[in-house]
């Protein structure tokens, strides 16, 4: 949760990402991401510059409303062509999202920094605090500024700055929506296991309710093993989750300007695609496979990252018997890590409809509901 083939897309451009003196790191790395501006309008392009420095970049990513946009407090709220149905997002919408996201990351390649993006939104939560939302969880609230400015959220603001005109096209879907969304469909369409993913998530409002710094794990803490068990126990998550989740490494590079960790550069990733750079822990760092775990099993590639969050897992007994497992089957691996992805965005958040919705169940716009006898029949003669 702190931060995998193509060549580079001619039209692609780098994204500097916001640099951190901090040593904490991510579970998901980011991966240079283009600004793709030649999809964007002049009204949704914005310079990266403004992004970075403004006080302002809270507003630019303020929770959607229902009535007709508002000037108070010196905020301005997004308004809402139509009000979601019944529901937190509107379930129409958030499909049109996932297409355009499914676009986003051809032209991009941003698989790795969607899957952060989610990840560090969702990695917040503490099953010791009940109430919503100072529990954490899925809420959007990685959108403020006071959120990404967290040591392990370093660079984040690329990946708000690609979603933003998505966003903005579809204001009936909420931030906490479209962040796990995105998460998901990166992951699917790197190769990975389909997300069995539930929405209807609802937003904070206020960042006054985005929660303290410190939630999210770090990649080198003085005992590896007990600092991921402290963090993932805290959200309710288990050593095979822990290790399920960690095989998200399989995306992405780090970069040691940015995390401290990593080199400036490999064989790898020196061409990209997107901005050069960086140290992958694959070789194909945009593909999503089990490759991590064989990797880090063999350690024979110095051109491969290996934190010392990745090392135990096969160091730790425990943590070994997953590791080595899902090192020789790809199945298992997709089978435990979609469950645990979508177990993720799940815990702590609020959900409207309580129960939320999956996008499966919604039968395509303008179809005819399928054909049941039996919920017509009487059962008599």
């Amino acid at each position: 949760m702190t931060d995998r083939l193509s060549t580079t897309a001619a039209a692609m451009v780098s994204i500097s990402a916001a640099a951190t003196n901090s040593a904490a790191t991510r579970l998901i790395p980011s991966v240079a991401v283009s600004a793709f501006t030649t999809r964007l309008s002049s009204r949704t392009t914005l310079s990266l510059t403004s992004l970075r420095s403004s006080p302002l970049i809270s507003r630019l990513f303020l929770p959607q409303e229902t009535s007709v946009r508002r000037f108070s407090s010196g905020r301005i709220g997004y308004s809402t062509a139509s009000s979601p149905k019944c529901a937190a997002s509107d379930p129409e919408q958030l499909k049109g999202a996932r297409e355009d996201i499914k676009e986003l990351l051809k032209s991009t390649f941003c698989h790795p920094i969607l899957v952060r993006l989610g990840w560090h939104d969702a990695g917040t939560y503490n099953k010791n605090i009940e109430e919503w939302p100072q529990r954490g969880g899925a809420n959007g609230s990685l959108r403020f500024e006071i959120e990404l400015k967290h040591g392990a959220n370093a660079g984040l603001v690329n990946a708000l700055k690609l979603l933003q005109p998505i966003k903005e096209k579809y204001s009936s879907v909420t931030y906490a929506d479209l962040f796990q969304l995105a998460s998901a469909t990166a992951i699917e369409e790197a190769g990975g296991p389909k997300i069995p993913m539930k929405y209807g998530r609802v937003d904070v409002s206020e960042p006054e309710q985005c929660p303290e710094e410190g939630r999210l794990p770090d990649a080198g803490p003085p005992s590896p093993a007990s600092h991921l068990r402290d963090v993932f126990n805290r959200m309710g998550l288990d050593d095979k989750e822990i290790v399920a989740l960690s095989g998200a490494h399989t995306l992405g590079r780090s970069r040691p300007d940015r995390s401290g960790w990593g080199k400036p550069e490999t064989k790898y990733t020196k061409d990209g695609p997107g901005a050069p750079g960086g140290q992958s822990w694959t070789v194909q760092w945009l593909k999503f496979d089990n490759s991590y775990f064989k990797d880090i099993k063999e350690k024979k590639d110095e051109d491969l990252l290996v934190l010392p969050t990745d090392a135990v897992l096969f160091d730790d007994p425990a943590f070994k018997e997953y590791a080595e497992k899902y090192a020789v089957d790809v199945d298992a691996f997709f089978k435990d890590y979609a469950e645990a992805h979508a177990k993720l965005s799940s815990i702590g958040a609020k959900f409207d409809p309580p129960e939320g919705f999956s996008l499966d169940d919604i039968p395509a716009k303008g179809q005819p509901e399928k054909f049941v006898a039996a919920k017509y029949s009487t059962g008599k003669d």
